[in-house]
């Protein structure tokens, strides 16, 4: 059994080293495929009989395939923006058509580009899976499963259009600008304005204008009703009182004080604008309004003013403030645009309004500056200040539209008016000029008006034991029950390479490794064929015997 064992032992050598001289030429064939993995034979016996007997019987050697999965090809630059390379574990997720029916494929073999109809794909013909970014850039929900992909399209047939939805702008405001009374009329002309560029939904350029005011302080006021501009000499002879009349003011915690009419309007004035605090500061600022009425307003933010008719003839009866007497007019509460985070500053006080195009008003309020010129405004968590913008209306079938307007960089020197900067992330209409992959895996498009804008993730699948994979045509492989699941992971997390956009990883065959084998595979071959060459001329001995 022996000499005969012996020719099948060799038969199925010669078979086994067949088997490796057609995995080392398919390597060799290979050498130039993007993205392919080697295969390595490896051998075992086969034993006839276990046992330890005095009589041999010889077995047989098969060869089984070893993948080289896992091992990394070389990464060599691409001029393709599209192409794209693996450093380190995990497979691009492909499909063979784009009706969703074909099983899902992976692939290392990163040179894709665009169809006909904008679908990236590679050159083994296999399209890329991704998941679509809504317009947030976040990922779908459920992206564990293959179900969340879809082929990445970066077609864009009819461009981009981005609408402005946040601005900012940089300032200084003259802070030795005459104030101006409060509240600030509607219609007011304004000490300075400054135009702003946005773009909306259609992609046409809008013009917001910003308008701004100086005003006092907002504090508590109360007027007359009588025109008192005809008053020359003493209120006793002008206005038919007696020289004794008196009134009581108080404001705040200061008073009341005693103010009586013994004088002129002047006197008058002056007697009112004389009530200190305890730190010997004016409490009151009074004065004849832009209608010849009597105007008493508090200095301080929080102060109240309360008038009281003392002795004589009631104050109503010649300077009209019976709308005052034993009424507490408090402090007036400003609109806020930006609300103050420390006690305002009296001579820091702006009205500002933002203006559609149409003229009508988007949002309007009061802002105050801080001693040292800067905002006196709380801030949000990145330390911006945000003036929402909302649905602005543009009147040519556009979106509504809102916009997150910054304020904070505004100052208020004394110094000219200057606008520093002002920027906005919106942009008009522009063609695709271009396709990128970063090394997260985002897959991006460029315009012609300067927008990037993120539209794809591509997903990263990894397997317990990549090896495990089995190999198809087209340098793809397909999930086995040695390989173990798919886990779908960005790029960079849980174990996932990262991606190189630009490159190509080349084939992990070693050429002089391969020619090693080949001469040891092939003495080996030759081996096989002396044993064979042996045992038949063992055999024709035994034939020849009488």
């Amino acid at each position: 059994m022996s000499v005969f064992g012996s020719l099948f032992t060799a038969v199925s050598g010669l078979a086994a080293q067949s088997q490796s001289i057609g995995m080392i030429s398919n390597n060799i064939a290979n050498v130039n495929t993007v993205g392919f993995k080697r295969t390595d034979a490896a051998f075992s016996s086969l034993v006839t009989n276990p046992g330890r007997s005095t009589a041999f019987t010889p077995g047989s050697v098969r060869s089984i395939q070893n993948a080289r999965v896992d091992q990394q090809g070389i990464l060599q630059q691409s001029n393709s923006s599209t192409d794209v390379a693996i450093s380190g574990n995990g497979f691009f997720v492909v499909e063979r058509a784009l009706n969703g029916i074909q099983e899902t494929l992976y692939t290392r073999a990163g040179s894709f580009s665009e169809d006909q109809t904008g679908v990236l794909r590679n050159t083994g013909g296999f399209f890329l899976q991704g998941w679509p970014l809504d317009q947030d850039g976040a990922l779908p929900s459920g992206q564990a499963d293959l179900s969340s992909l879809v082929p990445v399209d970066v077609a864009f047939l009819g461009g981009l259009t981005q609408p402005t939805t946040s601005a900012e702008v940089s300032l200084n405001l003259d802070a030795t600008q005459v104030a101006s009374t409060y509240p600030v009329p509607a219609g007011f002309s304004p000490d300075f304005t400054r135009g702003l560029r946005i773009f909306d939904s259609l992609g046409e350029g809008q013009d917001l204008t910003i308008n701004f005011k100086k005003h006092e302080t907002p504090t508590a006021i109360t007027t007359g009703t009588i025109n008192i501009t005809g008053i020359v000499g003493a209120l006793a002879t002008d206005i038919n009182i007696d020289a004794t009349d008196t009134f009581d003011i108080t404001v705040g915690p200061i008073g009341p004080t005693t103010i009586t009419l013994d004088g002129d309007l002047g006197k008058l004035l002056n007697d009112l604008n004389s009530i200190l605090d305890l730190n010997g500061e004016s409490v009151l600022l009074a004065e004849v309004d832009n209608l010849g009425q009597l105007e008493i307003k508090a200095r301080n933010l929080t102060d109240n003013i309360t008038l009281a008719d003392g002795v004589g003839t009631p104050l109503n009866d010649g300077l009209g403030m019976a709308a005052a007497i034993g009424v507490t007019a408090p402090p007036v509460a400003p609109t806020l645009m930006a609300t103050p985070n420390s006690i305002p500053n009296t001579e820091g006080w702006w009205h500002v309004e933002v203006l559609s195009p149409t003229g009508t008003v988007i949002n309007a309020g009061s802002m105050n500056f801080n001693g040292a010129g800067q905002l006196n405004s709380l801030q949000d968590a990145n330390g911006d200040v945000i003036v929402p913008l909302t649905a602005i209306n543009f009147g040519n079938g556009s979106d509504p539209q809102d916009i997150n307007l910054d304020i904070g960089s505004f100052t208020q020197f004394a110094g000219e008016y200057n606008v520093i900067f002002s920027q906005q992330n919106g942009a008009e209409l522009g063609l695709r000029t271009g396709v990128s992959i970063d090394r997260d895996g985002f897959v991006s498009a460029q315009f012609s008006n300067g927008q990037s804008t993120r539209i794809y993730k591509l997903p990263l699948a990894t397997f317990a034991n990549a090896n495990g994979l089995e190999e198809l045509t087209g340098t793809v492989f397909r999930e086995t029950d040695t390989s173990g699941n798919f886990n779908l992971r960005e790029a960079n997390q849980g174990g996932a390479g990262q991606i190189e956009g630009g490159a190509l990883e080349g084939s992990n065959v070693d050429l002089a490794d391969e020619f090693s084998k080949m001469i040891i595979t092939q003495r080996s071959y030759s081996a096989n064929t002396k044993v064979i060459t042996t045992a038949d001329e063992m055999t024709a001995e035994l034939l020849r015997l009488r």
